[in-house]
């Protein structure tokens, strides 16, 4: 498959887009927390849990994004013919 400077931007967008609403959530559940919230044990695990798995998932995407960006630009630098 070839990626387009597109693809790279959403890639870099949805990555930004993870980080940003998964630490906001765990700023909140920490929060939470930290106000003594009644919660049982697995409800804190399970969130912890899914920020961790989200935080990857967008690093990974991340990671696609930078790499798509660098090969739009080599391939944008190569002569006409190549």
């Amino acid at each position: 498959m070839k990626l387009e400077r597109k693809h790279a931007v959403l890639f870099l967008g949805l990555a930004a887009w993870n980080v940003f609403t998964w630490v906001t959530f765990a700023k909140n559940l920490s929060a939470a927390h930290a106000s003594g919230e009644h919660r049982p044990t697995g409800y804190w695990v399970a969130h912890t849990v899914l920020i961790v798995v989200n935080l990857v998932i967008a690093g990974v995407l991340g990671r696609l994004g930078v790499r798509a960006w660098k090969a739009t630009a080599v391939r944008s630098q190569a002569p006409a013919g190549s």
